[in-house]
């Protein structure tokens, strides 16, 4: 198996040891992704709307910097810090996800970093 990281300063750096994602038998591994500004190193906002769209922004990122896209992604895991708050993470998610959606599972965590209210990792296929 080879095995490459990936990285990007279109999205923010790892927080820990770990990469921003990984490469190997043809997936893309995305690590979950906070919603944080690379920017300014800060949340994008503190509703979970402008959380969800930063955290799948990031995502976009790092996928584009492979030369693939988020129609190549195969799953999802999303983790909220209120379930509550699915219907609106949803339709954030439904304007980046609208045709041929991956699967995806989502869950309410009993905290995420930082106090995030979303974090989301996804796999990818590579074209």
């Amino acid at each position: 198996m080879h095995k490459t990281i990936l990285s990007t300063n279109k999205a923010p750096g790892a927080i820990g040891p770990y990469s921003q994602g990984t490469k190997a038998n043809g997936f893309i591994f995305i690590s979950g992704q906070l919603p944080i500004d690379p920017a300014t190193g800060k949340f994008a906002g503190d509703t979970i709307e402008k959380q969800t769209k930063q955290s799948l922004l990031n995502i976009k990122y790092i996928l584009e910097s492979e030369g693939i896209s988020l129609a190549d992604v195969v799953k999802t895991t999303v983790l909220l810090k209120n379930i509550a708050d699915f219907t609106a993470m949803n339709e954030v998610y439904a304007e980046f996800f609208s045709q041929e959606c991956p699967a995806r599972s989502a869950f309410q965590a009993a905290a995420l970093p930082k106090d995030a209210l979303v974090e989301i990792e996804v796999i990818a296929a590579e074209k």
